[in-house]
């Protein structure tokens, strides 16, 4: 793709190439909008820079997937949402909470923390496009409901043998599958 001096009409061309599609006067209805809502917010806010317009406006994409959808343009795709948050956000939330509560078990602020974070993190990955809905599925149950569960069990339970020891090692054991299930949702992520 050619790149001129002027990001705006780089991403106006952009746009034009994705909603080729459209009859060409909807087409250009939409660019000279895009062009309008640009210079206006130029000259409203001088000191915003034009990169940060555009990105407001959104992916050249998903501007022309939208318009071809409500012109009921016959193959046109929906409009692909992206994640505005980073992959690794979710897994880390879901990983070093529970570290970190494991080394510091007597720190009641530092549990209730965790707790919080790794229930964010869940709900991150339960609405996150990088992964299938089975993937984040398998996700959810290994990293946050199993080690909860576990936890009530060993807590409220006599199964579990007393001593600070097997707890140690228990948690381990937990630390370990959550880090390998955020190692394995990271290697099976889409781009």
């Amino acid at each position: 793709m050619k790149t001129t001096a002027d990001p705006a009409r780089d991403y106006l061309a952009a746009v034009e190439r994705e909603a080729s599609a459209l009859p060409a006067d909807r087409r250009q209805e939409l660019l000279a909008d895009l062009a309008e809502h640009i210079e206006v917010t130029r000259a409203e806010r001088p000191e915003v820079a034009v990169g940060d317009i555009l990105a407001g406006l959104g992916d050249p994409r998903t501007i022309a997937a939208t318009a071809l959808a409500e012109a009921g343009v016959r193959g046109a795709a929906a409009p692909v949402r992206r994640g505005r948050v980073h992959p690794v956000v979710p897994l880390l939330m879901l990983t070093v909470p529970y570290l970190l509560a494991t080394l510091l078990p007597d720190v009641a602020a530092v549990q209730a923390c965790s707790g919080l974070l790794r229930i964010v993190g869940a709900v991150l990955l339960c609405t996150s496009v990088r992964w299938a809905p089975v993937r984040k599925v398998v996700g959810v149950l290994l990293t946050a409901v199993l080690p909860a569960v576990a936890i009530v069990v060993w807590d409220q339970t006599t199964i579990a043998p007393a001593g600070d020891t097997p707890a140690l090692v228990a948690n381990l054991i937990a630390l370990a599958v959550i880090a390998g299930t955020s190692a394995w949702l990271w290697r099976t992520r889409r781009a």
